[in-house]
């Protein structure tokens, strides 16, 4: 797990190495693409060859980045410990994301590549289990695999395309059945949300006395703040309306 990291690490940080005169990127593949026998020559891109070789060289260094998936996934499957598991998987989808953003994308030959912070936050999020771990994995994947067909039919010659669709359909291999599970999950979670929020705010229009609970109810359900039975039971026991501060003043006063 620690090479697939290191690998995506250098991969992505191609620019601001070779600014500072770093270079980790091995020659044994790099050299097949630069024509000029320099790291740099994938940095001029205003020619269209020098581009096009660029693509090459990210494409088949993302490609051997991936081919260590396999191994990772079987590493987090063996860990017991959940605050170990989230501590060993959240770097590895960070990493897997990454792989995504820099495959066939010129940007890592001019600037930074970086994840959005939303997309962070969800990849962190997914992390609880190997059910999230492997929809991660299996997701990027596939968008990795689409792109290269779709390069591969605008007439793109990619000496590591059957290479890269052979890695991202192992590891889709590996994942398929609990990306399944997740996407399930996902779609009955958003289900119950809508059907009980449609049901709270029918019951909270009825019982306009009880405006004050039934909307806090029904928003903590949609949270995923309460089960169905217990939202059901706290809308029962809250058929009795709650008086108000002003209420409460208005009969102390009358006593």
């Amino acid at each position: 797990m620690g090479l697939f990291l290191q690998k995506t690490n250098i991969i992505r940080d191609y620019l601001e190495d070779y600014v500072d005169g770093r270079a980790f990127w091995p020659q044994s593949v790099w050299k097949k693409y630069a024509k000029s026998g320099d790291l740099g020559y994938f940095a001029i891109q205003d020619k269209e060859e020098n581009r096009v070789q660029a693509l090459y060289c990210v494409n088949e260094l993302v490609t051997d980045a991936l081919e260590l998936v396999p191994d990772c996934l079987e590493y987090l499957s063996k860990l017991q410990c959940a605050e170990v598991f989230r501590f060993c998987a959240i770097p590895q989808v960070m990493a897997i994301a990454t792989l995504d953003k820099c495959y066939s994308n010129l940007d890592v030959f001019t600037g930074v590549v970086k994840i959005r912070k939303g997309m962070s936050c969800q990849l962190i999020l997914s992390t609880n289990d190997m059910m999230g771990v492997h929809g991660t994995f299996h997701s990027f994947a596939t968008i990795i695999a689409r792109k290269a067909r779709k390069a591969k039919a605008a007439g793109v010659e990619d000496p590591s395309h059957e290479r890269t669709i052979k890695i991202c359909h192992t590891i889709c291999e590996l994942t398929s059945q609990e990306a399944t599970r997740k996407k399930n999950a996902s779609t009955y979670k958003k289900s119950l949300i809508l059907g009980l929020s449609t049901a709270g705010l029918s019951l909270a229009a009825r019982r306009s006395e009880t405006t004050s609970v039934n909307p806090l109810i029904t928003g903590m359900a949609a949270a995923g703040l309460l089960t169905l039975s217990a939202a059901s039971k706290l809308m029962c026991s809250s058929s009795t309306p709650l008086k108000t501060a002003q209420t409460l003043e208005t009969e102390k006063n009358e006593k």
